[in-house]
């Protein structure tokens, strides 16, 4: 059976690219350093995944999986080199823990004669394969260069939703996760390096920007959106806020604006859009997820940058004459956003009271002065 290395058994690792994997014919083979998860796939050799929706739960064994200890290099770079493909989804702050078994992996191939790697990054990172890039090239000297310039470093968007389990649902098995059944796997063509593999659900597309603002500017706006509304007005979940009239109205006309935008600018089907923003909201609405106000709208400083969900949505609106006066009242909602566990709340309230929502808007956020008016307006309606 071919193999695939799925580097990260985490959330995404097991609920979405290791079932991918899996559902394509392939050997899963896990690298994590969590030694619980590691024995216990090595013991069943497989795992249990819930599909939950409004309809019930499905489950579904992933067989044909192995795991490897993520601190033994020599193992590690083993797999690596006698792969079909990897992927990883570790987050961005440990890729640079193993870009040096990455490196390994990729020369041990090489001297054995075996095609170039791909990798999929499954992580939630803007210029995922740049930044990988940089980690990898130290590791790489004089005309091994070259191998790095061969080895494909593919981008990827994650839309599925993995929700936490309850005790109950977990019953003990480490394991288990839990999903939505949302599966597509879009994936930049260009970054391939000889053929592509097939792996089912995978969609390869050029240019890939537009995926990627698909997921950022619509799915993960409209998620915000209806989180920041969802706590004004004191809900806890997620499907409560969606199905609060207001709320629904105004992510829909926010993604829906900002959906116009993305089809214009990269002359794509709008139709099609639009039928994605009518699945988000259908999706946002699935209870079986539980998903948390606080949770979707944790860490309001990121979501505020100049190239995150909102202004970059904003911008995107603004470069082809499009209406983005429903996402500007969402950045002001978000303003509002003073949850006290949250790591960036506090400081977020912070800035708005030393130097006023207006200089944090322009200074910040990047908006122009007409955009900051009537944002602030909105702000101190709330």
């Amino acid at each position: 059976m071919k193999k695939a290395v799925m580097y990260g058994a985490g959330n995404i690792g097991r609920g979405f690219i290791g079932q991918v994997l899996h559902d394509s014919g392939y050997e899963v083979v896990f690298i994590d350093v969590n030694m619980d998860i590691v024995n216990a796939l090595n013991s069943k050799r497989q795992y249990t995944q819930l599909i939950v929706s409004e309809n019930g739960t499905k489950e579904v064994i992933i067989d044909n999986v192995r795991a490897v200890d993520g601190r033994i290099a020599e193992a590690v770079v083993d797999e690596i080199a006698t792969c079909e493909f990897m992927a990883t989804s570790l987050g961005a702050n440990v890729l640079r823990f193993v870009a040096g078994n990455i490196a390994e992996g990729i020369k041990k191939r090489a001297a054995a004669g075996a095609p170039p790697l791909n990798i999929l990054i499954c992580e939630n990172l803007m210029d995922a394969a740049k930044y990988l890039r940089g980690l990898l090239e130290p590791h790489f000297s004089g005309s091994e260069i070259d191998l790095l310039n061969n080895t494909g470093l593919v981008e990827t968007v994650i839309g599925r939703m993995v929700p936490a389990l309850t005790p109950e649902m977990q019953a003990g098995d480490i394991t288990k996760i839990a999903v939505e059944p949302f599966c597509e796997l879009p994936v930049n063509k260009d970054g391939f390096k000889g053929e592509i593999p097939y792996v089912k659900y995978m969609i390869p597309f050029s240019p890939f920007a537009f995926y990627e603002e698909r997921k950022l500017y619509i799915h993960n706006m409209g998620h915000a959106i209806t989180a920041y509304f969802g706590y004004l007005k004191g809900y806890k979940y997620i499907y409560e806020a969606i199905a609060d009239k207001d709320i629904f109205a105004r992510a829909q006309r926010a993604m829906t604006a900002t959906a116009a935008a993305i089809a214009k600018y990269y002359n794509q089907d709008v139709n099609a859009l639009n039928d994605n923003v009518n699945d988000l909201l259908h999706r946002f609405a699935n209870k079986a997820l539980g998903d948390l106000v606080v949770r979707v709208g944790q860490d309001p400083m990121r979501k505020l940058m100049p190239l995150d969900r909102f202004i970059g949505a904003i911008n995107r609106c603004k470069s082809v004459g499009a209406p983005y006066g429903d996402i500007l009242n969402a950045v002001a909602a978000a303003l509002k956003f003073d949850c006290e566990t949250d790591k960036t709340a506090p400081v977020l309230q912070e800035k708005i009271k030393t130097t006023g929502a207006a200089a944090f808007l322009s200074e910040y956020c990047g908006l122009d002065k007409d955009d900051v008016k009537a944002c602030v307006e909105f702000y101190e309606t709330l």
